[in-house]
This record gives structure tokens, C-alpha cells and sequence, in this order.
């Protein structure tokens, strides 16, 4: 599946909500909307102007949703449906911040650390409306980028 607009993005994102994902190595079981808010607000505290880092951290968890009981398959299904809207910079840190080791460049340690600590069931990290200007923002750069190309 790929995503062609925001609007279909943040249906997808919505429906996340009463999904779950395994447990994390630092927190517990968390529904994977809150999971994606949590992660892309870490990501926001630590690195204010890196929107593109932020929105890898609140779309890496909507493979569970495109490919239910193929958790192997989770991140690359994530990865090649936001590709054509949000851009190859995003879609490659989905695709590989779960392979993120201590060799790995630092915006995917960066998510790798925010996706274990985006899950705790009493943070709240906002709700999905609050990054729609986010991800019209990059979707519009990304979109002028591949028609120069």
C-alpha cells in the first residue's frame, strides 16, 4: 500500500488507536497511536527541527496495520508507504531503526531510543491533530523535490 496524502496517512494513524505491539525494552505494552505520539514527541523534544526525524518516529508503527502477523515485514510495509508522500529520508529511518546498533548514524539511534521510550501508558504526548501541519509540511517538500527531479 502506498500512501498518497496526508488525509489518508492520518486515517491510518487514527486507526492505530487499540492496536498493540510487543513490549518494548523499557516500558510496557502501549496502543500503537499512542506508541507513534509518544515516539514523535520524544523525537520533537530532542530534535525541535528535524521534522522529517519526528514524523519517521510517529509513522514507524503503522506496519501492524498494513501487514497484520508478519512482524518481520512491519518496517519495510511502513517504510514504502509513506516513501512516495513523505520522502526517502523518512522511509529509509522506518525501514531500519530496528536494526539500529551503536555503529548505526545518530538520527537512527536517536529514533531507535525514542521508539523503546515511547511507551508509557501515562505520558501524554498530545494527539494526532497536532502534527497534520507537520506532515502537510514535509508532504508539500517532498512533493516540489520529486517534480524538479
Amino acid at each position: 500500500m502506498e500512501l498518497r496524502s496526508v488525509e489518508e496517512l492520518m486515517d491510518l494513524l487514527h486507526a492505530c488507536r487499540g492496536s498493540w505491539d510487543a513490549p518494548g525494552l523499557c516500558g510496557g505494552r502501549v496502543d500503537l497511536h499512542q506508541h507513534a505520539l509518544q515516539t514523535a514527541a520524544l523525537l520533537r523534544r530532542r530534535r525541535p527541527a528535524d521534522k522529517e526525524l519526528q514524523l519517521a518516529g510517529l509513522v514507524h508503527a503503522i506496519g501492524p496495520l498494513l501487514r497484520p502477523g508478519d512482524p518481520s515485514a512491519h518496517a519495510d510495509c511502513a517504510a514504502d508507504a509513506v516513501r512516495s508522500l513523505l520522502g526517502e529520508r523518512v522511509a529509509r529511518l522506518v525501514r531500519t531503526h530496528h536494526r539500529a546498533d551503536p555503529g548505526a548514524d545518530d538520527d537512527l539511534l536517536r529514533l531507535r531510543q525514542a521508539d523503546e521510550e515511547g511507551r508509557n501508558p501515562g505520558f501524554d504526548a498530545g494527539v494526532l491533530e497536532d502534527w497534520r501541519t507537520v506532515l502537510e509540511l514535509v508532504a508539500s517538500r517532498n512533493s516540489r523535490l520529486g517534480a524538479v527531479d
